[in-house]
């Protein structure tokens, strides 16, 4: 009998440990960034066409349902969790897109240097493929931008940070329902 508590128990602090499964992709409820703990914000997935691409999820030090609380928090991660291969041009067109959507001709003119140093950046991770995990993190200044844990780049600034979060939450966002998912609604 003593075992099987055990057992359950060791069960329930392992479901613990995991916040959600979304499209099939298990996240944790937590992250370190910084030195500091984040907690899952929200998930969904990004969708184009009929076809799932990633599963987009949010991590911030504490729940934030806006896109201005959300700027307010620092550090910050967005995490994606491919979930069909794309090539890194794919990868490019679709960030692109999103940070011209959300931002003003001023603001990218503004930002130009760093939107360069994105590209070669996404351009270096090469072909993502089903199961690889991109991580975009604002921490100290600079968004840090890893493949599996990798670390590929680093791009200074804030008001870069801000277009790159836009992306997702901004007024003209990559997809509304995600939007929604990473706002925890």
């Amino acid at each position: 009998m003593r075992k099987i508590l055990f057992t359950v128990l060791g069960l329930m602090v392992a479901a613990g440990a995991q916040a959600a499964e979304v499209g099939g992709v298990k996240l944790d409820d937590k992250a370190t960034l910084g030195g500091q703990e984040l907690v899952l914000n929200g998930a969904g997935v990004r969708s184009r066409a009929v076809f799932k691409v990633y599963v987009g999820s949010l991590y911030v030090p504490a729940k934030a349902t806006t896109l201005a609380a959300v700027l307010e928090k620092a550090p910050r991660r967005f995490q994606l969790n491919i979930l069909r291969s794309l090539s890194s041009d794919q990868l490019i067109d679709a960030l692109s897109d999103g940070l011209k959507d959300n931002t003003s001709a001023e603001e990218l003119a503004a930002i130009k240097p760093q939107v360069d140093q994105l590209v070669a950046t996404m351009k270096s991770l090469g072909d993502v493929k089903e199961g690889d995990v991109v991580t975009l993190d604002f921490v100290d200044g600079a968004t840090k931008i890893a493949l599996n844990g990798a670390a590929k780049g680093s791009i200074a600034g804030d008001p870069f940070n801000r277009a790159l979060t836009r992306i997702w939450l901004g007024d003209k966002p990559a997809q509304a329902d995600l939007k929604k998912a990473m706002l925890g609604g």
